[in-house]
């Protein structure tokens, strides 16, 4: 008879065995899922707090060139400011920046970054302004221009080519003596940009058709591609040195 029952009970034993093997297995499933799920949060967590740091890293290396810059230009009168809009169907035409008429920004005020001059303000809101790029094919503004060297060689800075991405230099004379890789800046004859500011250097000099003047194609000095900070600059006919130095011309004169 013990025989028999251990027969039959140990036909028992084996199916509740396996179904007692079965629900700690799914019990271990739920355990290597839930720990996978932890896993893989904390994986986004990392990769999150990573993208933030090279984010951060990214805006003190900027806020930093600002600082240079703007210790730089002590004979202008300057705002910081940030681009908050850049729309993809007009990349190449204009920006928007977190400074209106609420901090002093006028139209036609010149916008530089850490590198060089990347356009001017064309309007103005109480809060926000939208930023004219110098490589906006359309741009109906000029800049009055002039090569550094020994000798002062003007010209206007008139139109952007997107496939050599440069900006042409036009209506310079022919006796003109250019180099590739001299530094064209604003001339401050135009009365709305100050001079000095860096525009770009020059790539290649071609004469016109009529062989009466000379273009040249400069490369733009900012990345006109991608900006974060801007500095805007007040609108001056002169720096304040400039400014003295002719004062005291006038009184010598006198």
């Amino acid at each position: 008879m013990r025989d028999t029952i251990g027969f039959v009970q140990s036909l028992a034993y084996k199916p509740a065995r396996a179904v007692a093997g079965f629900f700690e297995s799914i019990e271990e499933v739920k355990q290597i899922y839930s720990e996978n799920q932890r896993l893989k949060a904390s994986l986004q967590e990392h990769a999150i707090l990573v993208s933030k740091i090279y984010e951060l890293e990214k805006e003190n290396a900027s806020l930093k060139q600002l600082l240079k810059v703007e210790s730089d230009l002590n004979d202008y009168q300057v705002r910081a400011a940030e681009v908050i809009m850049r729309s993809p169907d007009r990349w190449h035409q204009q920006v928007t920046i977190n400074r209106g008429k609420k901090h002093g920004i006028e139209p036609n005020m010149a916008v530089i970054t850490d590198k060089g001059m990347v356009g001017r303000v064309k309007s103005v809101a109480q809060f926000t302004s939208v930023v004219e790029l110098l490589s906006d094919v359309n741009r109906s503004s000029q800049v009055s221009a002039v090569v550094q060297g020994n000798e002062a060689i003007y010209g206007i800075i008139e139109q952007y080519d997107l496939e050599q991405k440069g900006l042409y230099f036009k209506k310079i004379p022919m006796d003109a003596k250019l180099e590739v890789g001299q530094k064209v800046v604003t001339s401050g004859l135009g009365g709305i940009f100050p001079k000095g500011l860096l525009i770009g250097e020059i790539m290649e000099v071609t004469p016109d058709e009529y062989g009466l003047t000379q273009t040249a194609l400069v490369k733009p000095a900012a990345n006109l591609n991608s900006t974060d900070y801007v500095f805007v600059v007040e609108r001056a006919f002169l720096p304040q040195s400039d400014q003295e130095e002719e004062k005291a011309e006038g009184d010598t004169s006198s």
